[in-house]
């Protein structure tokens, strides 16, 4: 490639690389700032105290309040967690999509907003299906209608994104193919982001409710204890992405997260609401978490290595397992997570905005309080199929149900051959 511009085969080409090597951020259009949505009330009951402490009462009210409502809903149940990811999913999009909006001014590019929609239901349609026929196949096999949805649910799924990919190519026009492709990218990178993540979260939740809260709770905490300990003690910066973030509130976070996801699973395992994994009761209608609890939520002794013991004067102690897992999560969410938040700042950065919408006041968008949770949820989804799960006998009898019976006679008579040969059942026995 150098030989070939040292050649002079194209004069042009070098020149207009250095060009584009000289382009910077500053190139990125202005995007008007997000207005106050701070309520007339708190603004006149705080309008005495600095900017400083005006948005540490606001931060903090606005936290307790979200945290309030987060407890109420787990009150309500399973399904109504499942609810609270997807709107939440929706509004993240919503959040990321109107900033594509806004930074290219692509309001007028034909049928883009629509399609940027449709695409998400297209993916929520098959991430959902795909739920619904792993985890609710009695109730599907009862209902002619379902079961060919759920038969033919990947080419389907796969027939309505070809319809939008060809409503994308026949809507391009000459003036505006660049920035429609660009649009296009970030609508995919977009539905990367949210969908599929929030598809994680869902699954996680399936495994029992403490796989759900236990890692969301512990981004919290960590958020909430590193703004603490950065406002009253900070002074050394922790990265330029984000200038308010230091060191001390960092470390604090840490300590504090790990703190708080030890105890906080050693409440959450006692209860089979929590720890039991949630099925669908086809008899019912209705999602129960009832259970005998597995090895990791039942209480066991362990050594304590002899520093412990010299310090404490325990030689044992008694824990659930769980804890133990809680605190490579909560190490995760306090090392590991913050860097979605770094991530989420230099987007921002990159495209000229404080926040990525006005929502809350005080946090800005429901992105800015998720940027961490997603990467969260994928990490305990991997740490779940890696060293947690094994064969789930629940779930495979769900799907040898909704076979053939010929198919189902076959899979008995395979497996009564196979505890013959190990010895586990008699030739001669009859089942």
């Amino acid at each position: 490639f150098s030989s070939y511009l040292h050649m002079g085969g194209a004069p042009n080409l070098e020149k207009r690389l250095c060009e584009l090597d000289l382009r910077s951020d500053l190139d990125v259009p202005d995007i008007p700032p997000p207005t106050d949505s701070t309520p007339e009330i708190l603004k006149r009951a705080l309008s005495g105290l600095s900017a400083r402490w005006k948005n540490w009462w606001i931060r903090g009210i606005l936290s307790v309040a979200m945290i309030s409502g987060f407890f109420l809903v787990i009150y309500l149940g399973s399904f109504m967690l499942m609810l609270l990811v997807l709107s939440i999913q929706v509004k993240c999009y919503h959040e990321i999509i109107t900033i594509g909006y806004r930074v290219y001014h692509s309001y007028d590019l034909p049928w883009f907003r629509s399609l940027s929609w449709y695409f998400l239901l297209c993916v929520n349609y098959f991430f959902y299906g795909e739920t619904v026929a792993d985890y609710f196949a009695t109730f599907v096999q009862r209902r002619e209608q379902l079961q060919f949805l759920i038969r033919y649910h990947r080419f389907i799924s796969f027939a309505l994104y070809l319809t939008g990919f060809c409503m994308f190519v026949l809507s391009l026009v000459k003036k505006h193919y660049r920035l429609q492709f660009y649009m296009f990218a970030w609508t995919h990178v977009t539905l990367l982001i949210t969908v599929t993540q929030s598809h994680l979260v869902i699954q996680n939740l399936f495994e029992g409710m403490i796989w759900f809260l236990v890692p969301i709770s512990s981004v919290i905490c960590n958020d909430i204890a590193a703004y603490i300990f950065g406002f009253f003690f900070g002074k050394t910066p922790l990265i330029k992405l984000s200038p308010k973030k230091t060191w001390e509130g960092f470390i604090g976070g840490f300590f504090s997260t790990v703190v708080f996801g030890f105890v906080f699973s050693y409440f959450l395992a006692q209860h089979q609401y929590f720890v039991c994994p949630v099925e669908y009761n086809s008899e019912t209608n209705r999602f129960v978490t009832e259970c005998e609890p597995s090895e990791l939520f039942q209480i066991k002794k362990y050594p304590l290595p002899p520093l412990f013991q010299a310090v404490l004067g325990w030689e044992t102690v008694n824990m659930y397992p769980f804890q133990l897992h809680s605190i490579a999560l909560s190490t995760f969410a306090s090392l590991i997570g913050p860097f979605g938040g770094f991530f989420a700042s230099g987007f921002k950065r990159a495209f000229k905005i404080k926040d990525f919408a006005d929502t809350i006041p005080g946090h800005g968008g429901i992105m800015d309080r998720f940027d961490c949770q997603y990467l969260m949820a994928t990490f305990v989804h991997v740490y779940i199929t890696s060293f947690i799960r094994g064969p789930n006998p629940s779930k495979l009898l769900k799907q040898l149900l909704i076979l053939q019976p010929e198919q189902q006679l076959s899979v008995y008579k395979t497996l009564k051959s196979h505890l013959i040969e190990k010895g586990i059942l008699q030739p001669s026995l009859r089942v």
